[in-house]
């Protein structure tokens, strides 16, 4: 299976967006701060989410983004299906061309393989992975950590 870093970051970055967004806009830069992931790379990532219908943006002072549905409705294969990503475990990247033009031993094999994964990721969704203890631990390591690098504003 080859999953690249725009898949596995978007759909990282979904789950940090509905994790955090408590019916307010939640904006990139605290996402690329809590994630480590860049806000450029970020700003592409939901630009292609927005389209897909994903997010919706707000704009203005308080604006970012906000899941355009249910937590419970966003699977992550949609996600990936968004940002024009692929699970894909054929070498030839589905084209049955993977042996100078002819379809190899193998390749129904791998591509039968790269549906169940697509099958299984449709199954899973963002409001079934925000509910699990371990990533809601994961998340509250991470606001704890944003919350200490944060300066305290000094009273006069």
């Amino acid at each position: 299976m080859r999953l690249t870093t725009r898949g596995r970051y978007a759909v990282t970055a979904m789950l940090d967006l509905v994790m955090n967004h408590e019916s307010r806009p939640v904006s990139l830069a605290d996402i690329s701060q809590r994630q480590q992931i860049s806000l450029s790379y970020l700003e592409q990532l939901f630009a292609r989410l927005r389209r897909g219908g994903l997010v919706n943006s707000v704009r203005g002072p308080g604006g970012g983004y906000l899941p355009a549905m249910s937590a419970d409705d966003i699977s992550v294969a949609s996600i990936i299906d968004a940002v024009d990503e692929s699970v894909d475990s054929t070498r030839c990247g589905g084209l049955s061309d993977c042996q100078q033009g002819d379809t190899c031993l193998t390749h129904h094999l791998w591509s039968e393989l790269s549906e169940e994964i697509h099958c299984y990721l449709t199954g899973v969704s963002l409001g079934s992975l925000a509910r699990r203890e371990e990533i809601q631990q994961i998340a509250l390591r991470q606001h704890h950590t944003m919350d200490d690098k944060r300066i305290p504003v000094s009273s006069p």
